[in-house]
């Protein structure tokens, strides 16, 4: 393995963090902090419970899994779609770099960048609600496992993307909807049967079920199932972008 052209891949990624730091970290925290003061605050006031955990607190682990999906997709698309609007993945295909070592440097950056934002994000939320997490090795593993899985769709969107439309798509259409209506700021149990049926049809729901189990141990879905279905979407993940290596797929055409 390269470790070398990992490590450089990796850190230019990462510096272009330190170039857009307004854009990359401090507007998605301020987004955060205002979804606190409007739905901590206003519906909070009117929900004071949900399956005994404050309303405020409820919805930490879903703003926190929000802005994780849309981040790391966002920084993985973006990051492989530049190289390719420029040019410049030819110079990156040519030279002794192997497929693996390339998407481990554009995944592990966006992954990384996601992770430091759900951290900044859990330390800000602690100024405005009470917070306990009762497993933190689990919510560790599912930011992690999340922002790496979510950063490999955001690679595939970025390959399969030919322009800044397509490239917002996803994100804004699909990713933010379904996060929305996954169970950021609720309990689908709260909904009606017919819903909550509806609900697990939605891959988010899990997601979010899992990682709110870490913190108050509650979730609307068994924990082995979250699994699963994470496991699944990242075998699916992995094996799409395999398949654009092997054959190609707007990379080298």
């Amino acid at each position: 393995m390269n470790i070398h052209a990992i490590r450089a891949i990796y850190k230019f990624e990462m510096s272009r963090t330190g170039r857009t730091l307004m854009q990359s970290i401090v507007s998605p925290v301020i987004s955060t902090s205002l979804y606190f003061i409007v739905f901590g605050s206003a519906i909070g006031s009117r929900i004071a419970e949900v399956d005994g955990i404050g309303y405020g607190a409820f919805i930490v682990p879903g703003l926190i899994m929000l802005t994780l999906l849309t981040q790391s997709v966002s920084n993985a698309s973006f990051g492989i779609y530049f190289p390719k609007f420029t040019g410049t993945i030819y110079e990156l295909l040519s030279a002794p770099v192997s497929y693996f070592e390339i998407v481990v440097s554009y995944v592990g950056a966006a992954a990384t960048k996601s992770i430091i934002l759900g951290t900044i994000i859990l330390i800000t939320s602690a100024f405005f609600v009470p917070l306990r997490i009762a497993h933190p090795l689990w919510m560790l593993f599912f930011l992690v496992l999340t922002s790496f899985t979510f950063s490999l769709l955001g690679f595939i969107i970025g390959v399969w993307a030919d322009g800044f439309e397509k490239l917002q798509f996803v994100p804004l259409l699909i990713i933010t909807p379904l996060t929305f209506l996954g169970g950021s700021f609720y309990s689908i149990n709260m909904l009606p049967p017919f819903w909550q049926t509806v609900s697990l049809f939605n891959p988010v729901v899990y997601l979010i079920s899992g990682f709110r189990w870490s913190f108050y141990e509650i979730a609307d879905v068994n924990l082995g199932v979250s699994l699963l279905m994470i496991a699944i979407f990242l075998g699916v993940s992995l094996a799409v972008v395999a398949w654009i290596f092997k054959t190609g797929y707007r990379i080298k055409n």
